[in-house]
């Protein structure tokens, strides 16, 4: 029934084509990005000599300061340049290729070694995930289509892959799923009404005025709802596969217990998760946005004034309303996992929350 239900609503805001992803223009037809490494920098100009390395043989250039205070350079920093057709060189950015790649590849292997075939499933669906994201999302977004059915399509169909290729297909993989689906929906709800009765985002913020310019067919609230459902997503899910690894687990262990009295010993455990879970959330958001915390706060605006400025608002509002779902989803998972286990559940394999 669910997968028909993402079927339909895939169906329904199916991006008209592709076209879209990488269609603005950056820069100018003859202007060009390269990448540098600092050789030196002259500290009373802030001029920086660099030498080109993306056109084989190092060349020897100088590169005009950033401009930003505070930004320090060291002898070896890798960095990407723009090139303008006068052939003057401006900084761009600190070229972070190579230890993001060390960092990824660091992260695959502690996986892979520490979950092994388990951890293998859950990043290949982890890669499937944000594919649905990148190529249905965002260019459905772009469309113009309904940021609530594309926000319910890609969290479903993102959990679909994450749950199944790392859990495999059973009946205690299924009930995570409902579980989370019905947190989901949930969310969705409320975030509906939050969205517009506390109007996210009142002020758009510099990526949201891009937007606006570059494609009118997106609604700021819609886009913020659309990420509001989905930034919760790994953590609701976490939280439904441990409630029904806990049902599993005691059925297991006392296969004689009613369903009720199942349902009343899991929900003591997801009792504990929820009090984990909810300043989880709560601390990701504030470590997402401490820079811009530390802003708004620093200012005397006032507690209130501050609290509910369009830029903190939009993170307090994802948070409550996340943990509103996480809550609910729960009871939600509980209980379905109580109606669905059977009393021979040690017969499947444990079932491990897909953290990566």
């Amino acid at each position: 029934m669910i997968g028909v239900a993402v079927a339909v609503g895939a169906a329904m805001t199916w991006p008209s084509n592709l076209s879209t992803l990488g269609s603005e223009q950056l820069i100018a037809d003859d202007a060009e990005w390269v990448k540098a490494d600092v050789v030196s920098v002259d500290e009373a100009t802030g001029q920086i000599t660099v030498d080109v390395t993306s056109r084989g043989e190092p060349q020897r250039a100088s590169v005009q300061p950033s401009g930003v205070p505070g930004m320090l350079f060291e002898p070896g920093d890798s960095i990407r340049v723009l090139e303008l057709p006068d052939g003057s060189m401006v900084f761009s950015d600190f070229d972070r290729t190579e230890p993001m790649l060390l960092l990824l590849a660091i992260y695959v292997l502690v996986v892979l070694l520490v979950a092994r075939w388990r951890g293998a499933g859950a990043l290949l669906g982890l890669g499937i995930a944000f594919g649905i994201v990148v190529f249905y999302a965002v260019p459905s977004l772009l469309d113009g289509n309904s940021p609530v059915l594309v926000g319910l399509v890609t969290g479903a169909g993102a959990l679909f892959a994450l749950l199944y290729i790392a859990h495999g297909p059973n009946a205690r993989t299924t009930t995570a799923y409902l579980g989370t689906i019905a947190g989901l929906a949930v969310t969705a709800l409320i975030g509906v009404w939050a969205v517009s009765a506390a109007n996210i985002p009142g002020v758009p913020g510099e990526a949201e005025l891009s937007l606006i310019y570059i494609n009118g067919n997106i609604s700021l609230s819609g886009l913020a709802l659309c990420g509001l459902i989905l930034a919760g997503l790994g953590i609701l899910n976490d939280v439904t596969v441990t409630q029904a690894s806990a049902v599993w687990e005691l059925r297991s262990a006392r296969p004689d217990l009613p369903r009720l009295e199942v349902f009343k010993r899991g929900m003591r455990i997801g009792r504990d998760h929820i009090a984990s879970t909810v300043y989880t959330f709560a601390f990701a958001y504030v470590g997402a946005s401490l820079p811009l915390i530390v802003i708004v706060l620093h200012f005397d605006t006032g507690a209130e004034t501050a609290i509910t400025s369009s830029e903190v608002a939009g993170e307090i509002v994802r948070t409550l309303v996340g943990s509103i779902g996480l809550v609910l989803a729960v009871p939600l998972t509980t209980a379905i996992a109580a109606l669905v286990v059977g009393r021979h559940a040690v017969r499947e394999p444990a079932l491990e929350p897909a953290s990566a």
